[in-house]
């Protein structure tokens, strides 16, 4: 069974679980200039969308953070770094990507139910 939570246009899901899986994307809700602050907008909707699908953080098997900027990565961890559970860190990749202005930073991230 596919579990869909909706997003905010009809074409896009907040969140997807599948079989024990939670498949979520965020960034940041508004445009904030700064690579910190987005970095910390996107990674509390995370927390929403996890919480949506019953978990939270420390269920985070892998992460993959898309930056519009790779030589801004030292705020980006900043951010992360803050946030991130400590006991169970999740396996994690950072690339610098072309973003839709005005975002800057995108959280694909990948976590367990059970």
């Amino acid at each position: 069974m596919i579990t869909r939570f909706p997003g905010l246009t009809p074409t896009r899901s907040r969140a997807v679980v599948h079989d024990g899986l939670v498949f979520t994307v965020a960034v940041s809700p508004d445009p904030d200039p700064g690579f910190y602050e987005q970095t910390r907008k996107a990674l509390r909707r995370i927390d929403e969308s996890l919480a949506m699908s019953g978990i939270d953080k420390s269920r985070i098997l892998s992460a993959i953070v898309y930056i519009a900027d790779i030589a801004h990565k030292e705020e980006m961890n900043q951010a992360w770094d803050e946030w991130v559970d400590r006991a169970n860190p999740p396996m994690r990749a950072c690339l610098g990507v072309d973003l839709e202005p005005p975002h800057l930073v995108e959280i694909v991230v990948t976590a367990a139910q059970g």
